[in-house]
């Protein structure tokens, strides 16, 4: 099964208007290990997750694909 994570991270960041660095900073993380996130290089941990779908004003489901409304 095909993840869209990736594609809806940086989807809701320009949406926004944020670069990747100001992202990872608001999140608390290296801009590095976000960028890999991005391009579904690593999985976030669940609590991060949880952080960036409140961050974004979205359920977990939404970012995962799992759904296709936030």
């Amino acid at each position: 099964m095909k993840t869209i994570l990736g594609e809806r991270l940086k989807e809701l960041r320009e949406d926004r208007g944020f670069t990747q660095k100001q992202l990872s900073e608001r999140l608390g993380i290296n801009s590095v290990t976000y960028l890999h996130y991005e391009k579904e290089q690593r999985e976030p941990p669940l609590s991060l997750l949880a952080d960036m779908a409140v961050f974004f004003g979205v359920s977990v489901d939404y970012l995962l694909g799992l759904n296709d409304s936030g």
